[in-house]
């Protein structure tokens, strides 16, 4: 049994300390994977990994009922707190940018429109993935293949390596690569359908 094992399972009999060294065990490599998965979003993201893990982790240590009961069922939990966390900024800040529930009315110059050049389609920001678009693809891959969209938020969100996804699902590294490739065929068919 592991140390971080053994730290869940003192955690979900109600040892107080245990969650404190549970995250002191884990934090340099919950570090590492929010690292890699902010290397995934947008120019200028406000978000730090170091925000990202303390987020990540108090929805983790404030959820009720599901106990991870090893070191794999915990990082994939992380990684699904990570990765919701992403979406929930991604929706707040779609929402800021349609008027967060504000708006001003303004009056339309069509003459003033006319006389300037027109607005390319371009986002701002530079995304380099569709946040929103990809968890909505994630949700449908989830209800076709659970295990590819674990394989999906390992590599995608939590920055894994395929022999890590190999080891924390108990599959080969053959079969992890796999699922790896169907999935992103699934996710790419998604992704460009809603463009």
């Amino acid at each position: 049994m592991t140390a971080i094992t053994q730290l869940l399972k003192a955690r979900a009999s109600g040892q107080p300390e245990a969650d404190h060294e549970l995250l002191g065990a884990v934090y340099q490599q919950l570090h590492q994977l929010a690292a890699a998965a902010m290397r995934q979003e947008r120019a200028g993201h406000t978000l730090t990994p170091t925000a990202l893990v303390h987020e990540a982790y108090l929805r983790f240590s404030q959820e009720a009922g599901f106990e991870p009961q090893n070191r794999s069922e915990f990082f994939l939990l992380v990684a699904r707190r990570m990765r919701q966390v992403l979406v929930d900024m991604a929706r707040e800040r779609l929402a800021q940018k349609r008027g967060g529930g504000l708006w001003l009315r303004t009056d339309f110059d069509a003459q003033k429109l006319d006389a300037e050049q027109p607005l390319a389609h371009s986002n701002i920001d530079g995304p380099n993935i569709d946040t929103l678009a990809l968890e909505q693809a994630l949700l449908e891959l989830e209800q076709l293949d659970g295990r590819k969209a674990q394989v999906v938020e390992l590599r995608f969100f939590a920055g894994l390596e395929m022999q890590e996804i190999a080891d924390l699902l108990s599959i080969s590294r053959k079969t992890a690569q796999r699922d790896w490739d169907m999935a992103r065929s699934f996710l790419f068919v998604c992704l460009s359908n809603k463009d």
